[in-house]
């Protein structure tokens, strides 16, 4: 037996769908927005263009080995998040900051170009600073380490919120630190007259950047910097320029993109058995390399190093 089928309730039921679809009639429901805190939310990355302060010239790089030991700021109250400031970072990138003195690391997102002057190597938030056990004005020896920490913390830092613990620096690795810091010390100061000079050729206005990025532990520790005159342009063939210590800045394949860099720098092309090396100098002693050093350093090449001449 058949039983009469009603071809009316199915219209309605589509009526009454089309109307649940609806607010006030003929407006959609809003869907859901995609949530702005995803890993997209690290992009794009910006580098941005070289700036000056002072007398020094910042080039900011995509540098993932990014190491250095400097001093740490507070930023006003203004910036939220567990954030940071830096001169040549990527912006965003993440980082882990190192007091020097309790060897307490935490992590930090970098958003922001700065500090604006030479002497303070990273610019803390204040929920930062706070996390790392430090108060405003006060300004504490830190190791700024490039990162890439997993999405969950990257997730916390985005929503403004502190990321998983770190592990503690061991003080033998502070001590390594605490050394290289005081190597660069004297750069804060005036650098000593050379023996033998007249009072009046020391520049007590010098002014010289404070912070240096070097890889922990570097090849050679760095010696006191002193004003030198710019480092010699490319040798000429069988000349030989006296002095006992160069910076090896590169090695390239290329022979014209050694030239290349050498001239931007200021340096000359050396052969280095299949490879044509940059190097600057040659400099009388380690503390005038050490200028040409950071030098080449600031201009991008993290793995410049000072070496023997011979």
């Amino acid at each position: 037996m058949r039983l009469p089928v009603n071809h009316a309730l199915p219209l309605a039921a589509l009526i009454l769908l089309g109307g649940c679809m609806t607010a006030g009639g003929d407006r959609p429901i809003p869907v859901s927005a995609t949530p702005a805190n995803g890993p997209a939310a690290d992009y794009p990355v910006v580098v941005g263009e070289p700036f000056t302060i002072g007398d020094t010239t910042w080039t900011p790089t995509d540098q993932m080995n990014y190491d250095a030991v400097g001093y740490a700021g507070v930023a006003g109250e203004g910036v939220v998040g567990v954030t940071a400031a830096h001169k040549t970072l990527p912006l965003p990138s993440y980082a882990e900051v190192t007091s020097l003195e309790t060897g307490k690391t935490i992590l930090v997102r970098v958003e922001r170009r700065g500090p604006m002057v030479n002497d303070t190597l990273v610019e803390l938030s204040r929920d930062a600073a706070s996390e790392l056990g430090i108060t405003a004005g006060q300004r504490v020896a830190v190791r700024l380490r490039r990162t890439n920490p997993p999405e969950s913390d990257r997730a916390l830092l985005r929503q403004g919120e502190q990321a998983s613990e770190r592990m503690a620096t061991p003080e033998a690795l502070l001590k390594v630190l605490r050394r290289k810091l005081a190597d660069q010390s004297p750069l804060l100061t005036p650098p000593p007259m050379p023996p033998g000079a007249a009072p009046d050729t020391a520049k007590s206005g010098s002014q010289v950047p404070s912070v240096m990025a070097v890889s922990v532990p570097p090849s050679e520790p760095i010696a006191q910097t002193q004003p030198v005159p710019e480092p010699k342009a490319e040798l000429k063939s069988g000349q030989v320029a006296k002095g006992d210590h160069v910076v090896q800045v590169a090695a390239f394949s290329v022979a014209a993109s050694a030239r290349a860099v050498a001239s931007k720098l200021n340096g000359h092309v050396a052969t280095c058995g299949k490879f044509s090396c940059v190097r600057m100098g040659p400099f009388a002693n380690r503390a005038q390399a050490a200028a040409a050093l950071e030098k080449a350093r600031t201009a991008g090449y993290s793995d410049a190093r000072i070496q023997r001449a011979d």
